[in-house]
């Protein structure tokens, strides 16, 4: 197997991070979302491909509100006391979906440990939502870890999705300083226990870079997805939000970047995209799509 041994540590972004943000090609989607009160996790995590997911009217909902129980430091989603369930949310981004015609759609959702199924019901609840206005439109979830709860992922392994997601976000030995709350075991049979309980689901897992991992262990990570079946991976660069959050660690070449798409691919990932800019609802339609073709 190859090995980088350069690690090229910068102080300012290299030339491959120079994405500029156009905001006013989107400004029509936001209004919508504004009208509809519905949120993005396109917006709350400052995603760098905000204004070219926007301008092509895509987007990833974030439903149950805008506050994680969760304390990761790598995001930018606020950490607060969550507000009360809002059980008309699923109905206004059923209207959003419908609204921009989309043929993929991601859900996702902050961190609800407050709740007893973690949330998983109004995923449920918004997929059938969707469905009923946009029956032959591509559904992906990207869910927490529900915290292992056997009930929350029998509800959603079982609802009428596409895909389901659950990001591992980096390797093992750095959980207990990027990922507080979480457990890299709990995250892997999350993506487990989804296949055990429906088989011919497509799941989907990501992971960022720059936070200090070494090769090997992202190698590793890749093993351990695939050994548990895991279909569709994305890899991208970590970014940090503001100089509160996890320190970037290292900026990855592009070329270390195609290495590990390489790699993956040979473990067998149906789909793999992995970039700097890549991010886990980054060009979500394509993934399934690349897979129908493999197969």
């Amino acid at each position: 197997m190859r090995v980088f041994t350069k690690r090229i540590k910068f102080t300012v972004k290299p030339a491959w991070l120079n994405k500029k943000i156009d905001l006013r090609a989107c400004s029509k989607v936001k209004q919508v979302l504004r009208d509809l009160r519905v949120e993005t996790v396109c917006e709350q995590a400052m995603c760098p491909n905000i204004g070219e997911c926007f301008s092509r009217s895509e987007a990833t909902f974030l439903i149950l509100g805008r506050h994680c129980t969760r304390m990761c430091s790598f995001c930018n989603i606020e950490k607060n006391v969550p507000s009360l369930v809002d059980f008309d949310e699923p109905e206004r981004v059923a209207c959003a979906v419908e609204k921009f015609s989309l043929r993929h759609v991601v859900i996702t959702s902050v961190t609800r440990d407050d709740l007893k199924d973690g949330g998983a019901g109004i995923f449920v609840e918004t997929i059938l939502r969707i469905r009923s206005k946009c029956d032959d439109i591509k559904i992906e979830i990207l869910v927490p870890d529900f915290q292992l709860s056997l009930d929350a992922l029998t509800l959603v392994a079982k609802a009428p999705v596409d895909i389901i997601a659950h990001n591992l976000e980096t390797v093992p030995s750095l959980y207990s300083a990027v990922r507080q709350g979480a457990d890299y075991a709990r995250s892997l049979s999350v993506l487990r226990q989804i296949k055990k309980i429906t088989p011919s689901i497509k799941t989907k897992s990501g992971i960022m870079l720059g936070l200090g991992e070494k090769q090997e262990e992202v190698i590793r990570v890749l093993q351990d997805l695939r050994l548990i079946g895991c279909d569709f991976i994305s890899i991208g660069q970590y970014l940090a939000p503001s100089i509160r959050h996890y320190p970037v660690k290292e900026y990855i070449e592009p070329e270390k970047f195609n290495f590990y798409k390489e790699q993956a691919e040979q473990l067998g990932f149906l789909h793999v995209e992995s970039g700097a800019y890549v991010r886990s609802s980054y060009l979500a339609g394509d993934y399934l799509e690349n897979a129908v073709k493999k197969n």
